[in-house]
């Protein structure tokens, strides 16, 4: 998928010595789905227009833009919302420089997300992170994490689903959970967590396709197929390292991509370092952290 982010030209603003520096920082992205997080107080972007979905939320100072002939102000913690091929600009609000972070999402996942049905237009580009926008808002929170298959289909779902509520379409209806599926798909992730399942091994222990099984999986569990493949997995990364495993090798030998992917997610699950874990496990042990 080509780079989004482009066309940023100098702006009116004068460069200052003491300000943070302007960067444009791509994360791991996946077929149809691109982050990255940004920060601009001497660049503007020009207008321009995606063939994606941009979804973002500011994350510091005032982002303001220009957007279906109005003026939109985005603060710290809110949510932008831009559609397909809407043609929109991007600057700072205050001296002070802007930051966000954005998912560019194919509207075609989108749409296959939704079973076909037309994409959903949000009238408001700025939203509040009420429990309509949370989910979307959430597949920002660690944009370093890579992109399993199963995590793009997790993002897929949540961002139609999110964009369903938040332009007042009326929701796809909660089937009845077809609880053996759900449960076949979640016994084998549980079994083989050290690996990277692609979405058809699931499909095909299933009897249904992806974005059903994502859905139903999350109803079920109250979780997504990645984000439960990766709590196993940390389970048997903690247990190897409370047995004084290096963790370097534990993270090899749990499926993790390196250590600091592994100490990333072991810090979201369980509050410290797989390192501060370490020595206060350690300690209640009394020995001494490997």
């Amino acid at each position: 998928m080509p780079q989004t982010l482009g066309g940023a030209h100098a702006s009116r603003l004068e460069r200052s010595c003491g300000r943070r520096p302007d960067s444009i920082r791509f994360a791991p992205g996946a077929q149809g789905v691109e982050r990255a997080e940004v920060y601009l107080s001497t660049y503007a972007f020009e207008p321009h227009r995606h063939d994606t979905y941009a979804i973002g939320i500011t994350t510091a100072g005032v982002q303001i833009f220009h957007y279906r002939g109005s003026r939109r102000v985005c603060l710290p913690g809110q949510l932008h919302v831009l559609h397909p091929d809407e043609r929109h600009d991007g600057a700072a609000g205050t001296d002070g420089g802007f930051g966000y972070r954005i998912l560019y999402i194919a509207p075609e996942l989108v749409r296959d997300a939704l079973g076909g049905r037309a994409l959903p237009f949000v009238a408001d580009p700025v939203q509040e992170l009420t429990p309509m926008a949370r989910p979307i808002a959430s597949r920002l929170a660690d944009i370093d994490e890579p992109i399993s298959e199963l995590a793009c289909v997790d993002i897929a779902t949540a961002v139609a689903d999110g964009l369903m509520a938040l332009s007042g379409r009326p929701a796809r209806d909660r089937a009845t959970i077809d609880v053996r599926a759900v449960e076949l798909a979640r016994d084998h992730l549980a079994a083989h967590a050290r690996e990277q399942t692609p979405a058809s091994t699931l499909e095909e222990i299933a009897g249904t396709d992806r974005l059903t099984i994502a859905r139903q999986f999350r109803w079920a569990f109250g979780t997504s197929p990645d984000r439960y493949r990766t709590l196993r997995r940390l389970a048997l990364a903690r247990a190897a390292i409370e047995s004084g495993e290096p963790l370097a090798r534990v993270a090899a030998e749990t499926g993790f991509a390196d250590q600091s992917h592994m100490t990333r997610q072991f810090k979201r699950a369980y509050g410290l370092t797989p390192a501060r874990w370490t020595a206060l496990t350690a300690a209640s042990r009394g020995r001494r952290p490997g």
